[in-house]
C-alpha cells in the first residue's frame, strides 16, 4: 500500500488537526524510502477565485499565491477508468507529508479501515506533480520531496 499516484479511500480519515474524521480521498504523490508519505487529501470545496478560468489540470496563478490542480467530474483519472463524481481539486498548500509507521497502524485492514480506488494515469500524475513543483504555494519540504 500507499504506491505513487494510488488514489485510495479512508473511511473514514482522521485528521492531523484533530477535525471531525469522515470518509476521504487521499492521493500518494511520493513515497520516500517506506518511511514519510507526501500526500493530499483531495476536495470538492471550490476555492478557485472567480477570475480564473476553471479547467482540468494545473491552475497556477503565483501572483496570488495560488496553486490548485482540478480534476473534472466524471473524467477518468484513474487506470482502471475511475473518475470523481465531482469537480474535485488538490490545493497545492494543503499538501502534506504523513509518516508511514502512523499510517500503517491506524489504517491497517483494506476493505475496512480504506479502499484501494486505483492509479492515476501516468500522464494526469507526471502532470500532477509539475504543477506542485512550479508553485510558489507548495511548501519548500514538500517541493524537495516531489
Amino acid at each position: 500500500m500507499f504506491q505513487e499516484g494510488q488514489v485510495i479511500l479512508f473511511t473514514p480519515f482522521y485528521f492531523k488537526n484533530g477535525d471531525k474524521s469522515k470518509d476521504k480521498f487521499f492521493i500518494v504523490l511520493k513515497n520516500i524510502d517506506d518511511k514519510v508519505i507526501i500526500a493530499s487529501l483531495p476536495t470538492s470545496v471550490n476555492k478557485i477565485p472567480s477570475f480564473i478560468k476553471e479547467s482540468h489540470g494545473c491552475i497556477n496563478h503565483d501572483d496570488r499565491c495560488f496553486n490548485c490542480y482540478l480534476f473534472e467530474a466524471a473524467r477518468p483519472v484513474c487506470s482502471n477508468g475511475f473518475a470523481f463524481k465531482l469537480h474535485t481539486h488538490i490545493y497545492g498548500n494543503e499538501v502534506e507529508d504523513y509518516e508511514l509507521s502512523i499510517l500503517n497502524s491506524v489504517y491497517g485492514i483494506e476493505g475496512i479501515d480504506f479502499v484501494l480506488i486505483g492509479t492515476l494515469l501516468e500522464e494526469e500524475y507526471k502532470n500532477l506533480l509539475a504543477c506542485l513543483k512550479n508553485s510558489n504555494s507548495v511548501k519548500r519540504k514538500i517541493k524537495k520531496y516531489i
